[in-house]
């Protein structure tokens, strides 16, 4: 048995994106391969991407926690906006503009050249702007948009299926080509996850340390005091016994 050749990956280099990127992409196996894979499978997605955002949406509007993301003004959108879950539907207009993005990010999914930094750069900020933060210069100066991580991952998770079953499914493939794209975009939206998760955690470390320090503060004082009477009494009591 040959002896396992071991990649030696530093923790702090993670937090680099084209270091992180890298790691994902060896550990999980994503290469030229799978690029051409998607590549060659937009001739036949891209017809069908009405349709797979259509259900992307029926399931987001179907649950009153999902759908009430999309009440608020989205940013970019100048039209009528919903007043309440209940007035969203496929057919509102706000619906539509977001619509637009998903098919967009859709396409992208396919067409991308993974092998230009700039793409998973892309990728990254999808992940970023759901954290409320602008991942895009052009949502700088617009209002947060904040998605808890829960609803992204398990999306990505219902786009995956849809992706997959499309593939496998559809008649002008052939086997092995079905085979090639189906893992291809396993993969893909594996990373896609990772770039959702980073931020997420990054966001609640911080929170955390922020909460920490406070804390700190608070008992900053009580014990500077503890620790002087502590000493008083310590110091009368060594007079004592002298």
């Amino acid at each position: 048995m040959s002896k396992t050749i071991i990649h030696h990956v530093s923790p702090s280099s993670l937090s680099d994106l084209p270091s992180r990127v890298e790691y994902l992409k060896q550990f999980i196996g994503f290469g030229s391969h799978d690029a051409v894979a998607l590549q060659s499978a937009a001739p036949v997605l891209g017809p069908m991407v009405p349709q797979i955002v259509d259900a992307v949406y029926d399931k987001l509007l179907s649950f009153d926690i999902t759908a009430q993301s999309f009440v608020p003004q989205q940013t970019g959108y100048t039209g009528e906006t919903p007043k309440s879950v209940s007035d969203l539907s496929q057919e509102h207009p706000q619906i539509k503009f977001r619509k637009n993005f998903l098919s967009g990010y859709l396409v992208k999914l396919v067409t991308l050249d993974f092998e230009k930094m700039s793409s998973w750069e892309y990728l990254d900020k999808v992940g970023l702007m759901h954290t409320g933060q602008a991942g895009f210069a052009h949502r700088a100066k617009k209002p947060a948009l904040r998605v808890e991580y829960i609803h992204c991952a398990i999306l990505l998770g219902y786009v995956e299926d849809i992706l997959i079953n499309a593939v496998m499914t559809h008649p002008d493939l052939e086997l092995s080509t079905k085979n090639e794209v189906a893992r291809a975009a396993n993969k893909l939206i594996w990373v896609q996850n990772d770039l959702f998760s980073r931020h997420y955690i990054a966001q609640a470390e911080a929170e955390a340390a922020t909460k920490v320090i406070k804390i700190d503060r608070q008992l900053a004082l009580p014990l500077a005091l503890g620790l002087v009477a502590t000493g008083v009494v310590l110091s009368r009591l060594s007079s004592l016994l002298l």
